[in-house]
């Protein structure tokens, strides 16, 4: 059995891993489309402030990983797949073509750029890759002026690292005027902005970006910023194109069923690349989360090799450092239509508690400054426990979350 894999971030490494185990003899390729040792994004972070260096960035620290596992590994992009319902084969950049009887597409996504003038300017970056991070932490230094266009997920993961290093920074949090409006409620956002602003980051809430022009300087509507860097952080795409004409479904990401298996059946999908099931609602979308990634490698690798295990779907779990302010969202924290709601906030402390039930069960929560709530939290939502006479004491306290938990795992 030939298997290729091609994208070597949490999702294909995993999938390369969990084959191998499965098969001790298949053909097995990993194809990254990137220079270099896979590695984590997540990381990226804390190469910006120098905690690690980029070895310390990579997925799997032991020299050899791969060459053990007797995985073929290729620094090289996928231009074209080509699929019957058996088998294909991939186009790669440098013109050769790998054959496979199963193939895994893991590849991700890529920045989006805001529809404005400039963007292709000296200093005007994305934050997302490796080279990325080279970039940025190459100017990262006291007094610099650095502008972030974007205040979501992956603009709220680089806050920290540029605030510690001392930059003056500038952050446009769009026409929503709420920065982390994808995984925030209002309340939670302002507390988020406030503690950003003691933190002596410019939040910029109001105002329409017209373009970029050479400096670089942004130029709003209403004002004017004049920047040392300027980092786009405005959202990403799943990098698909090369599946054109395969008859591989896409709607928001790659269509794939249970067993991570796409429309074509000799093709799977995993990671943010993927449109999977979500846990809570039972819908089909794109979680763009690495625990996610890396199970839906695992599911999708075990389907490959022959057995037959379906993914009973992912848990959307955000967990955020906003330069030291840590916060949560699980599950369905918007609420459900008819259900409860449960809200605790105190400003003075930065604390900020929201549950949300259906019926007598927890099916969402966002939290701010309380990380000891968090494995009661997810425990419940992933259970489904029947919280019972819990329900009414968490309406009136729901700092009494890991007594809920606690109290219903005795019984």
């Amino acid at each position: 059995m030939r298997h290729v894999i091609i994208g070597a971030g949490p999702a294909g490494l995993r999938a390369a891993e969990t084959l191998r185990g499965e098969d001790k003899v298949a053909s097995i390729t990993l194809v990254s489309g990137e220079p270099g040792e896979p590695y984590a994004r997540m990381a990226i972070p804390y190469i910006l402030n120098r905690r690690i260096d980029e070895h310390g960035a990579h997925q799997r620290t032991s020299s050899g990983h791969l060459e053990a596992l007797n995985v073929r590994y290729l620094n090289n992009k996928a231009i074209k797949v080509h699929a019957s319902p058996t088998g294909g084969s991939v186009d790669l950049d440098d013109g050769s073509r790998l054959d496979y009887d199963r193939l895994l597409v893991a590849t991700g996504s890529s920045p989006t750029l805001p529809p404005i003038a400039g963007t292709d300017l000296a200093g005007v970056v994305t934050c997302w890759t490796l080279e990325d991070a080279r970039v940025i932490a190459d100017k990262l230094k006291p007094g610099v002026r650095v502008v972030m266009v974007g205040a979501g997920f992956v603009a709220g993961v680089c806050m920290k690292s540029l605030v510690e290093s001392g930059v003056k920074l500038s952050v446009i949090a769009g026409r929503a005027g709420q920065i982390l409006r994808s995984m925030m409620t209002p309340i939670g956002s302002r507390m988020l902005q406030r503690w950003l602003e003691s933190k002596g980051v410019n939040v910029i809430t109001k105002g329409r970006i017209e373009r970029i022009e050479s400096g670089p300087r942004l130029v709003m509507d209403n004002q004017t910023l004049d920047a040392d860097l300027i980092i786009l952080a405005t959202g990403v795409r799943s990098n698909i194109s090369f599946l054109d004409g395969t008859g591989a479904e896409i709607d928001q990401g790659i269509v794939i069923d249970d067993r991570m298996r796409t429309t074509v059946p000799c093709i799977y999908a995993a990671g943010d690349v993927a449109q999977g099931r979500d846990f809570s609602t039972g819908e089909w979308v794109v979680h763009a989360l690495q625990p996610t990634a890396t199970e839906h490698g695992r599911i999708a690798a075990i389907n490959m090799a022959g057995r037959d295990v379906p993914y009973r779907g992912s848990l959307s779990m955000n967990v955020l450092d906003t330069v030291g302010l840590i916060s949560y969202t699980f599950g369905l924290w918007q609420g459900h239509e008819g259900g409860d709601v449960s809200e605790i906030t105190d400003e003075d402390r930065n604390l900020y508690t929201r549950l949300c039930f259906d019926g007598d069960v927890l099916i969402g929560a966002i939290i701010i400054g309380h990380p000891g709530y968090v494995g009661a939290i997810r425990g419940l939502i992933q259970t489904r426990r029947s919280l019972g006479t819990w329900k009414n004491e968490l309406l009136k306290n729901p700092h009494r979350i890991a007594d809920a938990f606690v109290s219903l795992n005795e019984s």
